[in-house]
Parts: C-alpha cells; sequence; structure tokens
C-alpha cells in the first residue's frame, strides 16, 4: 500500500508544475518529435539516408554512445566519497548523479538501436532467444554490463527514494552491497566498451592498450562536469540545498582526472611520432590532415586546447571556486571529451581505410535529427525523476502528507533526507 502511495504521488508530482516546468516539457516533446521524424526516415529507407558507409561504418551515433558511457561511468565518482569516505556534502547530492547514469545509459541503448539500422535486428541482442555470443562476441558483454548498469542504478535509486517518502534510512543490508557493485559496474562499462575498440586489430588508430585508462579518466571528467552545470541550475531555480564545499570537491576531482587523460594522450601521441611506423598516418591525418583532407583537424585541436585549458582552470583553487570560471572550465571539458570520444576518435579508426581509401565522413541532416530525438528522451527522463526526487530529498513529500502530494511547510534538505542515513 505505502508504495502505491509513492507510486500514485510520485506520477501526481509529475503532472503537477510551474508554466516554464510545462513549457521545458514541451520543448523536450518537439525534440523527440524531431528525432521521431527523421528516424522514419532512417527507417523507411535504409541507414543510406546516413552519412555512414562501408569505409566509414561507425558514426555520429557510435561517437554519442561512447561519450554517454562515460558520463553514466562518471556516477562512480559521487559514490565512492558519499559511500565510501561518507562525506556528507556529496552524499547529500549522490542520488542525482545516479539518476543522471539512469538516463545517459537510456540513451546509450536508443543509440545503439538506431545504428542497427533495422530494429527487427535486435532480437539477436537478446540472450537465450538471440544469437548472444557470449563469450566470443564483446559487444555481447557491452550489452549485458550496460543492462545490468542500467537495472542497478535503477534499483538503488527507486529504493533510496522510496525509504525517503516513507521517513526510513536506506536498508544498509539491502542497498550497500548493491551500491558497493555499482564501483565495479561503473568502471566495466566503460571497459567494455574500450574493449570493443582496441580489440580490432586491423584498427591501429584504437589498438592500444591504454584506450580503457584514456576512457576511464575522461568520463571522470565529461561526467562531472554535466553534473557541475546541474547542480548550479538546480541551486538556483529549486530549493534544494547544495553546498558549495560538493561542488568545489568535484572540481577537485575532475582537475586529477583530466590530468590522466592529457598524460596518457601525450604518452600516446609520443609513441607514434617517435616510432614513425606507417600507424602513424592515422594521427597525422586527425592532427594535420593527410593529402589535403583535413575536415577534423580543427576539431582535434580544439578539443586538446579545450581540455588543457580546462585542466588549468580547474586546478588553481581561485578559478576552481569562482562560479564563472567553474562554470566556464566545466563546458570547456564537456566540449573536449565530447570531441574526443566522439568524431575525434570514431572517424580516424576508419580514415584511411585498409585499402588507403580516404572517406570523410560528416553526419547527415538525418542523423543530427536523431540524435536530439535520443537527447529529448534522456533529458526528459531525467527531468521527470528530478521531480519526484527533490521533493522527497527536501522532505516535501512523504507518507505523512496523506494524499502523497508535497507538504506545505519545506524543510532543508540537511534535516530532512532520511534515504541518505544507512539504517543498522
Amino acid at each position: 500500500m505505502l508504495f502505491f502511495n509513492f507510486y500514485l504521488g510520485s506520477v501526481k508530482l509529475v503532472l503537477k508544475g510551474s508554466k516554464a516546468y510545462w513549457g521545458w516539457l514541451v520543448f523536450l516533446v518537439a525534440l523527440i518529435g524531431i528525432g521521431v521524424a527523421g528516424y522514419i526516415v532512417q527507417l523507411s529507407n535504409g541507414l543510406v539516408y546516413t552519412n555512414m558507409r562501408d569505409p566509414v561504418s561507425w558514426g555520429f551515433y557510435i561517437g554519442n554512445f561512447t561519450f554517454l558511457v562515460g558520463v553514466a561511468a562518471a556516477a562512480v565518482v559521487l559514490v565512492i566519497p558519499a559511500y565510501i569516505y561518507q562525506w556528507g556534502p556529496i552524499k547529500e547530492i549522490v542520488i542525482i548523479g545516479e539518476l543522471l547514469a539512469v538516463s545517459a545509459i537510456a540513451m546509450c541503448l536508443l543509440f545503439v538501436m538506431v545504428d542497427i539500422g533495422s530494429p527487427q535486428n535486435f532480437w539477436h541482442m537478446l540472450p537465450i532467444v538471440g544469437h548472444w555470443n557470449v563469450p566470443s562476441s564483446l559487444l555481447a558483454w557491452d550489452a549485458l554490463v550496460l543492462n545490468v548498469y542500467l537495472v542497478l542504478n535503477f534499483t538503488i535509486v527507486t529504493h533510496l527514494l522510496y525509504r525517503g517518502f516513507t521517513n526510513r534510512p536506506y536498508s544498509k543490508k539491502f542497498a550497500m552491497p548493491l551500491i558497493l557493485f555499482s564501483i565495479p559496474a561503473a568502471v566495466s562499462i566503460h571497459t567494455v566498451t574500450a574493449f570493443l575498440y582496441n580489440g580490432l586489430a586491423a584498427r591501429p588508430f584504437w589498438n592500444t592498450a591504454i584506450l580503457a585508462p584514456r576512457f576511464l579518466a575522461s568520463a571522470f571528467c565529461s561526467g562531472p562536469a554535466i553534473f557541475i552545470v546541474l547542480l548550479q541550475v538546480l541551486r538556483r531555480y529549486t530549493k534544494l540545498e547544495i553546498k558549495q564545499e560538493a561542488i568545489w570537491k568535484i572540481a577537485e576531482l575532475m582537475a586529477y582526472a583530466m590530468f590522466i587523460n592529457l598524460f596518457l594522450f601525450g604518452a600516446e601521441v609520443f609513441r607514434e611520432v617517435y616510432s614513425d611506423t606507417e600507424h602513424l598516418l592515422f594521427t597525422r591525418y586527425l592532427f594535420v590532415g593527410v593529402h589535403g583532407h583535413n575536415t577534423l583537424v580543427p576539431y582535434a585541436w580544439a578539443s586538446l586546447v579545450l581540455s588543457a585549458g580546462s585542466f588549468l582552470l580547474f586546478l588553481v583553487p581561485r578559478t576552481r571556486k569562482n562560479p564563472v570560471t567553474l562554470t566556464l572550465g566545466a563546458f570547456m571539458i564537456y566540449g573536449g571529451v565530447y570531441i574526443e570520444k566522439g568524431i575525434a576518435l570514431v572517424i580516424p579508426g576508419y580514415t584511411p581505410s585498409t585499402l588507403g581509401e580516404i572517406y570523410e565522413y560528416s553526419p547527415s541532416i538525418i542523423e543530427y535529427m536523431v540524435t536530439v530525438g535520443i537527447y529529448g528522451v534522456g533529458f526528459l527522463l531525467f527531468t521527470l525523476m528530478l521531480k519526484v526526487a527533490i521533493p522527497i530529498m527536501r522532505g516535501e513529500f512523504h507518507m505523512d502528507s496523506h494524499v502523497a502530494t508535497p507538504s506545505s511547510d519545506a524543510a532543508s534538505a540537511d534535516e530532512l533526507a532520511p534515504q541518505l542515513t544507512a539504517s543498522p
């Protein structure tokens, strides 16, 4: 009965809101409509309506997929200080990071679905009924860890919110094993994604052992960068109290992660340039161009400048704690890593092709439309979950409100957040 009240109250919360809230939902639904329109065209005519071809068979969809896996994995940056070290300021907001992880994984799975081309082939990815090819298929392993991570985070979030609704601390016996398991699970989802790339021996640009640690290091920058912007928006436009120390600590962790990312990038570039083998061709195509083909050169250098610049901003305490430079650095990290894990990762792996052909890929309008729609789905899912989570974190939505609607007397998150402390 209590869970039914929780569910019913959550639905009522989602269906109530200000004009700004409904305007935001209408905007997101419009984005989804654009994506649906693009996907119908792609579905009716095939992947030929994208600019992917035999020389470049992975493109904008897989680039976004790779980036969003990192965003989802970055939840571990909040889980470790919150639950392992019991650091209060982050523990109060870690649930928002887990909601972001759920939304990111949902978008990842959608990008895989649209990249397949024919959705009826998706059943091949299902265990037992499909041709899963475990353990030989890395793609099957990637599908497995992504779905496990999605279920894991959704279960944890639902438990925390429900216990908060019932004014009880979360069950340590139930939640802590799941929380602890989510740490290696977060590492595994991006590690297996990296293995999808560096396991392809015919693609020398990806065939490097440090690709997995580079993926993780960049993930621990990009995910928290989005989180920092979200926290500042939530603090400004909602009544949720967020301690400044939590934001500063996240930014400090991002500086360390970006240093590791830049160091590994430098080590890889040194190996390529110093050895000067034929495999240097792919790095040259990315940074200086080959035979007049230099489409990716501005993007590659922009990614490097944005990443290095954001590292300097977050390294210095004065700029790290300044709201303007903090937000600027977060956007710079987002842009730098988005390019690094998107076109600057996928396209050079295919260009030049194994036959020496240079096909300069750029996304088609259909690919942009579908991508916009998928991001609309992700933001809509995150918005609706946040609409329920914030009143519970503030103590405004609980079982004592009888009809499961927000109570009139709001309290601070410090006083009324029982879901953030464990029961014995």
